[in-house]
């Protein structure tokens, strides 16, 4: 009877070392992980960092290149007119017949003022571009 309680005693120790050692190895296991997710969490963020650095320069950037081409836009117009008024110049008729600007006889100063105020040959034209 002594001895089967001391095999028993014997067997329980090591059932609980066998335990206390699965628990280490799962915390071991659970500390590992949490130190890779530490690490990962870390370059998320230096990587969301630099896409938020990145996305503010190509705003930035599309600011610039929407006002430029709003200027553009309007050379264009200019020249446009420009144009116009050189080919109703050369035509018989006086009056302009394109009725979108029928009424705007102002078209050829205002497109003047936009370019710079000089006066435009057709060399002067192809120098805008």
């Amino acid at each position: 009877m002594e001895r089967r309680r001391k095999r028993r005693k014997e067997s329980n120790r090591e059932s609980a070392r066998r335990s206390r050692q699965r628990k280490q190895e799962h915390l071991d296991d659970l500390t590992s992980q949490v130190n890779q997710l530490k690490d990962q969490n870390k370059q998320l963020s230096m990587a969301l960092s630099i896409t938020s650095q990145n996305l503010v320069a190509v705003q930035a950037q599309n600011s610039v290149l929407q006002t430029q081409k709003m200027e553009l836009d309007s050379r264009l117009g200019a020249l446009t007119e420009i144009l116009w008024y050189m080919n109703s110049s050369t035509s018989t008729s006086t009056a302009p017949t394109n009725p979108a600007i029928a009424n705007d006889f102002t078209a050829w100063s205002r497109a003047s003022d936009i370019l710079g105020g000089t006066s435009y040959s057709a060399i002067d034209l192809y120098q805008c571009f």
